[in-house]
Parts: C-alpha cells; structure tokens; sequence
C-alpha cells in the first residue's frame, strides 16, 4: 500500500515545494522507489517543477488535471471523463518511477462546493445538515481521488498549499505522515505551532469516527540554512525546537543554501536530476536516506500500537 505523505506549512516561502519535488524525485533516481508527486497548492509550482509550461497547458486544454478530479467528486452526477490514473503523468523529467498529478490555477469554485453541499443536505430530506455535509466531503475528497492509486505507488507525496484551507484538512486526513519544512528563524517556528496546534484540532474533531485521522509528524526539515551556524537567530530557534520536539522528529539531514536549487526551477526539473554534483542536491539524496529510515521506524511504532489496540478489544 502506498504511504501518503503531506508537505506542509501555514508559512509560505519556506522551501516546501523544492523539498517535494527534490525529495521526489532522489526516492525515485536513488532508491528506486515508485513516487508520485500531487500539486495541491495553486501556485503550480510543483507541477512547474517537473514538466514545462507547453506540457503542462496541453494537460490543462485537456482537462488532464486535479481540477478535473475535484470537480467529478463534486458533481458526481456529471459524467466522468476522467479516473485518476487517466490525469497522472509518468516518467516526468524522463526518469523512470516519478509520476506526477498536475494541479491547476483554479482548482475549484468555493461557490459551486457550497451550492452542491447545500443542495445535498436539502435531498437529504433533513437527515444530513450542511455542516455534515461539508465535514463528510472535507474528509473524503482528498481520499477518493487517491484510492485508486494504493496500489500503483510506493509513495504519494502530496505538496500542499500554505495556510489550512479545505484541500489541505482533506489532505491532512488522507495521510500517514507529514513533513514540515522550515527555515531556521523565530517566524518558521510561529508557523510550526500554529500548525501542529490546526492538526491537533483536527484530529480531536474526527475522533470516534471511522475517519479518525492516523496522521503523524515524520519530522522537521530546515531549508536554505546558509549561513546557518552564524545566524544569532539559529542556536535559539534550535533550543526551542528540541523543548518542543522529540529528537526523532527533527531531520538530522539540512539543506544548505544553494543557488543551484533555484536555478533548477528553469529547467522545469529537480535540482537531484538537473545538476545532481551541487551540494543542494547532494543535501537531498542524504535527506531521502533519512526519510526512509523514519518511516520504517515510526511504521514499526504504528504496527505495535495498532497489535495492542486490538489485544486490548478482545
């Protein structure tokens, strides 16, 4: 079963579609590891990341995009054009295993969800309210587009939009674990407790359902650390972290500075794949090691809380 893992941040400018795509793509190249790369933040920036501005207009005139998948859970009435495997684009960047969801400029109308949701509580003839109605397709939209793809994948990395809108609850609940890019200033950490708080809230809100939120943090990852261990703010920002964090939920692994990694972004690939010599990109291979080795340590500590669950209902 493919693992579904969020990238997230309530601040933007922290790296986090960089760390996506990067990430990405070393599983893929390095490991050997089947990925997929969804673009839920309408900047495209990821979707830009990995194929070019021609491509990805041609997916867009084709309605190949998540647009097309959200509007279908939507108005389910409507005819299907499309599954989701249909949307996917494989071997992006020509590398072989990395796939890619685009995302759109537009991804839905909140008008039009409200008026479908509305209109749904009304059929229900009262037995749904509007607010059910909306906590069932914030539950559910993220996980209907996926679940065809359990299978098709060993990762699903999803690159989620700054803030907490209704594609990134969604996502939060679909997903396994999450990463949390930062940059190591005192801003970075105000971003990473408002959101470690807006998940909490979250979970609480699903507890006793059978859509209770198994989400966890996989860990925290600085970004554009240049100059990092002369900064007056890094030794602070760092006490703080390890006050608030255990030491496994800190990436060991940091990515330096690199103007090689912003480079990259014009030639619509990674930086592991377009200049894979730079340091940044060295940073990420190394990055991607430690990823998997957290994921097969906390998917052990997962394994031994579901066993003694269950020992504890019989």
């Amino acid at each position: 079963m493919a693992q579904i893992i969020a990238t997230t941040n309530m601040k933007g400018g922290v790296g986090k579609t960089t760390l996506c795509v990067n990430l990405a793509a070393c599983l893929a190249r390095n490991f050997g590891k089947r990925v997929l790369v969804v673009d839920l933040d309408t900047q495209i920036s990821a979707t830009l990341s990995l194929m070019s501005p021609q491509d990805f207009v041609r997916c867009r005139k084709d309605k190949r995009t998540l647009r097309q998948l959200i509007s279908q859970v939507v108005e389910p009435g409507e005819p299907k054009l499309y599954d989701t495997s249909d949307v996917i684009c494989s071997y992006v960047c020509q590398q072989k295993d990395l796939a890619l969801l685009p995302g759109n400029l537009d991804l839905y109308d909140d008008y039009i969800v409200s008026s479908a949701l509305h209109h749904q509580a009304l059929a229900s003839g009262g037995e749904v309210d509007f607010e059910e109605a909306w906590s069932n397709f914030e539950r559910n939209l993220v996980k209907t587009i996926l679940a065809p793809l359990d299978k098709a994948y060993d990762y699903i990395i999803l690159d989620c939009a700054p803030g907490y809108n209704l594609l990134t609850r969604s996502s939060f609940v679909a997903s396994d674990f999450y990463i949390l890019p930062a940059k190591p200033e005192p801003l970075s950490i105000a971003g990473i407790q408002l959101l470690q708080r807006r998940i909490s809230r979250l979970r609480k809100g699903y507890e006793g359902t059978p859509s209770a939120m198994e989400i966890e943090l996989l860990g925290i990852v600085f970004t554009m650390s240049g100059n990092l261990f002369t900064s007056r703010y890094y030794n602070q920002v760092m006490q703080r972290v390890q006050q608030d964090f255990a030491e496994h939920q800190v990436f060991k692994t940091q990515i330096p500075n690199d103007t090689q990694v912003a480079r990259a972004v014009d030639t619509f690939m990674p930086v592991v794949l377009s200049n894979p010599n730079t340091s940044g990109a060295k940073a990420f291979v190394k990055l991607a090691g430690e990823f998997l080795q957290k994921l097969e340590f906390l998917g052990g500590v997962k394994e031994q809380k579901s066993g003694m669950s269950l020992a504890n209902m019989d």
